[in-house]
C-alpha cells in the first residue's frame, strides 16, 4: 500500500494504491487539503520507518537498518511473535493482510504457542 498525490489543474488530490494480483489500484481518498487526508499523510509518512516504541522487539538490531519493505518478513515474523496489538495495527497499515497469513503460515521463526493465537485472532 502506497499514498500517492496528483495534480490536476491547481489542486492536488491524494490516492491508496494498492496490488490487487497482478493490478494496481487507486483508490480516491480527497483533495490533500482536507483534514481527513491530512491525517492519512501524517500516518503513512511513520509508514516508512518502525516506530521507536518497538524498539524492544528488534533489540539485536539497529532500526534504521531495517529497511520496512524489503524486511517485511522479519519485521512480521517478531510482531507476530512478541508484539502487542498496537505492534498488529501498525503493521497491518504498513502490509496487507494477505501478507501477513503468508508469513504466519510459512514462518519457522514464530513459536507454536502464538501461532495458535495468530490463527485464532485472524480466523484461519
Amino acid at each position: 500500500m502506497s499514498l500517492i498525490t496528483k495534480k490536476i489543474r491547481n489542486r492536488s488530490y491524494a490516492y491508496i494504491s494498492t496490488r490487487e494480483g497482478k493490478k494496481i489500484v487507486h483508490k480516491y481518498i480527497g483533495p490533500v487539503d482536507a483534514p481527513h487526508v491530512q491525517k492519512q499523510l501524517a500516518i503513512h509518512a511513520d509508514i516508512k520507518v518502525i516506530p521507536e516504541k518497538f524498539r524492544p522487539l528488534f533489540w539485536d538490531t539497529r532500526l534504521e537498518d531495517i529497511d520496512v519493505k524489503k524486511n517485511a518478513v522479519y519485521i512480521i515474523e517478531r510482531i507476530l511473535d512478541m508484539g502487542s496489538l498496537d505492534a498488529l495495527d501498525w503493521i497491518q497499515l504498513v502490509y496487507p493482510v494477505k501478507k501477513i497469513l503468508g508469513v504466519l503460515a510459512a514462518s519457522r521463526v514464530i513459536s507454536e504457542k502464538s501461532r495458535n493465537f495468530w490463527r485464532l485472532w485472524f480466523g484461519c
